[in-house]
């Protein structure tokens, strides 16, 4: 049946109805049901996005991926990379009850309100800045200042940097923060030790 509908759509309306075509839109309506949730999503991902999507089984992580990519726009490939780096796993929001979860997911869709616990990341991927086994703090600050933009994407898309060295006085000591951030959305500090 499905393959004599596949031939009918591809009669009336040209090439993309293919049999697994048609296979991957039941899966979607299977995984939104909600009408208004899939017109929602189509005008903000694309249909590459939402096909890597509706395999994701675990519907709390799937809905992690899908808000993440909604609201800080990542690219397919991006998306891609966030789910094969296990991003949800090491985020701190997946270590909290279900209920949490949601709550956080859902003021984020609602409001556009990032929580701490979906911002931060345990641990962090940093595999791309080439470091050996073991190195000094003044070789990792290195390589994060030579590959600061992919540094700055891992972390997440609210995340600017700020300063190196950055000199703070407490008790008339200085002091210096290797490496400080700013977070957009928290609007708050964030230095390299968070």
């Amino acid at each position: 049946m499905i393959q004599r509908l596949a031939d009918e759509l591809t009669a009336k309306y040209g090439k993309g109805w293919t049999k697994q075509q048609l296979f991957h839109c039941l899966k979607a309506a299977e995984v939104f049901p909600d009408e208004q949730i899939v017109y929602a999503l189509r005008t903000q991902l694309s249909w590459t996005h939402i096909r890597k999507l509706i395999f994701i089984e675990d519907p709390i992580k799937r809905e992690f991926y899908t808000e993440m990519c909604r609201t800080e726009g990542w690219s397919t490939r991006q998306l891609t990379d966030r789910i094969q780096s296990m991003l949800f796993e090491r985020t701190a929001i997946s270590k909290r009850p279900e209920l949490t979860i949601q709550g956080d997911l859902e003021r984020l869709r609602t409001e556009g309100k990032v929580s701490t616990d979906l911002a931060f990341r345990d641990p962090y991927v940093l595999d791309f800045l080439g470091l050996a086994d073991t190195y000094s703090e003044h070789d990792l600050e290195s390589a994060i200042l030579s590959e600061l933009e992919r540094f700055i994407v891992e972390l997440g898309t609210d995340f600017a940097f700020v300063a190196r060295q950055k000199r703070i006085v407490i008790d008339n000591r200085d002091y210096y923060i290797d490496l400080l951030f700013y977070h957009r959305r928290l609007r708050c500090l964030v230095d390299n030790r968070n």
